[in-house]
């Protein structure tokens, strides 16, 4: 189980480009919706337990938020309050980093519920994956929008997003596997992230 990363940043932002030989883009799918199932596996010294103040709902991710209490190397503990977004409501610059064909964009909208009601991004997150003969290969990258992200600040993500990513492949497949028995999908969501076309021009094939 081995995953490999490199860390750049440019003008947009940190920018994450990793692989995996043991995860598949069906089981990275799966986890976006089902995200406390393995959130404190995901980060296990820095993760708490993830809530969703807004769930979401089996086949459709788009406006579900999750609060994701944690606290990076920097020794910041935040309550994180992160939503799905649609592509349409992402700037086209930004989008134009989507090349694989699964993709998911969160923004950050607050550190309490008062912010998180407001839904007022202040920065993205971009994942984006697609299937090789091994296994998969992915991007993840942090965008300031609000506030533009220090090369410094890009740094403490990109060291908390490759454990995250790594870690994929140490808890992913067997969680992924032994939630494949619950087939009552208010339980065990499923949304198929896959999109048509790159960059800006990107839509979702099954999410509306």
């Amino acid at each position: 189980m081995t995953m490999e990363y490199t860390v750049s940043h440019d003008a947009l932002g940190t920018h994450l480009d990793w692989t995996h030989d043991s995860v598949t883009a069906k089981m990275i799918d799966w986890f976006w919706s089902n995200m406390e199932k393995g959130f404190v596996l995901w980060h296990p010294s820095q993760h708490e337990a993830l809530e969703w103040p807004v769930p979401p709902a089996h086949g459709n991710l788009l406006g579900a938020i999750h609060n994701a209490p944690q606290t990076w190397n920097d020794g910041r503990r935040q309550d994180l309050y992160i939503r799905f977004e649609k592509l349409d409501d992402v700037a086209p610059e930004i989008r134009d980093v989507i090349i694989y064909d699964h993709v998911i964009v969160v923004a950050g909208i607050g550190l309490d519920r008062a912010e998180m009601e407001k839904g007022e991004p202040w920065g993205y997150r971009i994942h984006q994956w697609q299937a090789t003969d091994e296994g998969v290969i992915g991007k993840s990258s942090a965008i300031g929008t609000r506030r533009k992200e220090t090369v410094e600040e890009g740094k403490v993500w990109a060291a908390h997003c490759a454990e995250e990513v790594g870690n994929w492949g140490v808890f992913l497949p067997q969680l992924y596997n032994l939630y494949r028995v619950v087939t009552n999908t208010r339980r065990n969501p499923y949304t198929d992230l896959s999109v048509e076309g790159k960059g800006r021009n990107a839509v979702y094939k099954y999410m509306k």
